[in-house]
């Protein structure tokens, strides 16, 4: 749902086991990756990174899975690309995907049920001052230990912020 309403096109970080038949092709040709969650996907961060130089969009499931949604599971991999990457962040929440009652197909919400899609503010995952948030003119931080942490929890409260207002916004 979301490449379709995001203004531009996405580049996912998809688990290896969808790229299997016909879809293997199709993911591929409109530009997703495939990653390996088992292991540290050197070609899937080569990729991942490529695409950010590019100036284009990663998407990132903040949790690296299905979670429960309030990013307590949040993974260091959002903070590594945002960081090393250079790259800001735009909060995404997707409400109305987890209703399970009247499901034909266990992983979709039922046909024409409300699925809100709320797009927030971009931010940089170390920038504390409140200044652009595209980063222009900012000195790039290293992605040492101590900044990708500090990053993770700066992600976390900024995308629990979003999800909260989201939920305010949608009455959901």
């Amino acid at each position: 749902m979301l490449m379709g309403t995001a203004p531009r096109p996405v580049h996912f970080l998809i688990k290896k086991e969808a790229f299997v038949g016909p879809l293997d092709p199709f993911l591929r040709s409109i530009g997703q990756l495939k990653v390996d969650r088992e292991i540290a996907d050197r070609t899937a961060i080569t990729d991942a990174l490529a695409v950010l130089r590019r100036g284009d969009v990663l998407g990132i499931f903040p949790e690296g899975t299905r979670g429960e949604g309030d990013f307590a599971a949040l993974r260091a991999g959002l903070a590594y690309f945002a960081v090393r990457g250079d790259a800001p962040i735009v909060p995404v929440a997707v409400l109305g995907t987890s209703e399970r009652r009247g499901r034909a197909i266990a992983a979709l919400p039922p046909l024409r049920s409300r699925i809100d899609i709320v797009f927030g503010p971009a931010f940089r995952a170390t920038d504390d001052a409140g200044g652009d948030p595209t980063g222009a003119g900012a000195p790039r931080a290293r992605a040492t230990r101590a900044v990708l942490d500090a990053a993770t929890v700066r992600i976390q409260a900024r995308l629990s912020e979003h999800l909260a207002d989201a939920r305010r916004r949608t009455g959901r």
